[in-house]
């Protein structure tokens, strides 16, 4: 057999038959629901027919679950009360209100150890590429897929192609893997990776923790790519250990040899190979519309007059004109009205405490919301202590939701207002109608909530790492 990389791994154990036009069956080992699955429920019910494998689908209450208080309006309640009667009449496990494992879907599956190297997971939102960190192969789905899978434990795909994006070196203090992917988006574009699966390998990457390649793989789909995955390794196994689902005893070790052998193998060839060098990385941050449009801190923002085509200087243009910006000006020192920390991109501990890092014994100029990524990790940074450095900045601690990310659960940015945030996207309206988003690192957030506009954190940060 010819080398394979570990997405050929993947793709071979899954598939159960091949069409003439080159797409394959393929078995879904776990499947998340959250309150947008509910058309799909509806056209199972439309047909009577039962979910094939409940036992293999989880739903998680994330998009519409309020971080304070009761949901903001009827209609959002309505959104979360049909979860829980669609996984209930299927005999779904739910994590919904009130349960310990509640959480963002892409936050709470793979902390409780559903997400396991070799796996194939599916969910109806796009950023399950998150899952990809631990060595599975992850890619959001259609409504009409997911009532395809909730069906048959089944989806139809075709292999896209093989990416190797290796970064090696070391990072700087204060440089995340937030930075990392940032930087490879806006260097490639929204549409660089279009069509490919990423493999995400090299020292840097290794180097990383699994919270960290969690948020290089939920990004990979802001540069086109059907999915992100990091090959599995000690680091890996080492995280995953004692997870509530992980196999136990002589399992354990049996699995655990199967998750490394998913590693690629040695003279393996890619479609695509791309690089970077992690000491070239600073912490970057988006100014327009589009995560591509992203810039280092100590950069200037980018001028129409001198973009290369005549269509980059209207879409420039336009951004700049969204965003309220001035073209040549420098993005550091751009003022914030508020921040926003948390997210299934930064909504772990590893995240908050990088935040907190740079929160510790300093105030917030300008107001901010924290959310958790899941009740997990909520109860552990109150006993870390880290909810009273954000308290005592004076930024609101709030329970677990997909909250200020998408603005489904009542968490807005007004119209014309300007949040630093650690969210994926910042299209227009995203978090608000109106609302002018800049993405960053957690630790970006932190130091645009204690300055009152972007800063680079890493002054901030010297003496604390």
């Amino acid at each position: 057999m010819s080398p394979r990389t570990t997405l050929d791994k993947l793709w071979d154990d899954h598939e159960i038959l091949r069409r003439e036009d080159g797409a394959s069956l393929l078995w879904v080992d776990r499947h998340f629901v959250h309150e947008g699955s509910h058309h799909a429920f509806a056209r199972l019910q439309g047909r009577g027919m039962p979910v094939a494998h409940p036992e293999l689908t989880f739903g998680v209450a994330d998009h519409y679950v309020p971080t304070r208080g009761a949901p903001a309006t009827p209609d959002i309640a309505r959104m979360i009360a049909t979860l829980s009667e669609n996984t209930a009449r299927h005999g779904i496990d739910l994590f919904g209100l009130g349960d310990p494992r509640q959480g963002i879907v892409h936050v709470a599956g793979p902390e409780q150890g559903l997400t396991l190297p070799g796996l194939l997971v599916v969910c109806g939102d796009s950023h399950t590429a998150t899952h990809g960190a631990l060595g599975a192969y992850a890619f959001g789905i259609g409504a009409t897929e997911v009532a395809h899978v909730l069906a048959t434990q089944t989806i139809w795909q075709k292999k896209p192609k093989r990416m190797r994006l290796s970064v090696d070196g070391v990072l700087a203090p204060g440089v995340g893997a937030k930075d990392i992917a940032l930087n490879w988006i806006s260097t490639l574009g929204a549409d660089g990776a279009r069509g490919h699966a990423i493999e995400y390998t090299g020292s840097a990457v290794r180097a990383l923790s699994v919270e960290g390649r969690l948020t290089l793989c939920n990004l990979s789909i802001e540069g086109g790519a059907r999915s992100g995955l990091v090959p599995p390794d000690e680091v890996t196994l080492d995280w995953l250990r004692g997870r509530p689902c992980v196999p136990e005893g002589e399992g354990w070790q049996r699995a655990c040899e199967a998750f490394l052998a998913l590693a690629p193998d040695d003279g393996v060839e890619y479609d695509r190979e791309t690089s970077l060098d992690a000491a070239g990385i600073a912490p970057v941050v988006t100014w327009g519309t589009s995560p591509e449009e992203a810039l280092p801190v100590t950069a200037t923002l980018p001028d129409p007059a001198r973009a290369p085509t005549e269509a980059d200087a209207r879409r420039i243009a336009a951004s700049l004109d969204y965003m309220g910006l001035a073209a040549g000006r420098p993005l550091a020192g751009t003022p914030v009205d508020q921040i926003f920390i948390g997210s299934c991109t930064n909504g772990r501990i590893e995240d908050l405490r990088s935040a907190a890092a740079v929160l510790r014994g300093r105030r917030a100029k300008v107001p901010g919301m924290i959310s958790p990524g899941s009740a997990q990790i909520k109860a552990q940074a109150e006993q870390e202590g880290l909810d009273r450095i954000f308290a005592e900045a004076g930024l609101d601690w709030v329970s677990s939701g997909c909250s200020m990310c998408v603005g489904m659960n009542g968490d807005l940015v007004a119209g014309g207002k300007r949040c630093a945030s650690t969210t994926n996207r910042n299209f227009r309206g995203r978090q608000g109608q109106g609302a002018r988003t800049h993405l960053m690192s957690p630790a970006m957030a932190a130091a645009a909530a204690v300055t009152g506009e972007i800063t680079d954190a890493r002054d901030l940060l010297k003496g604390r790492l």
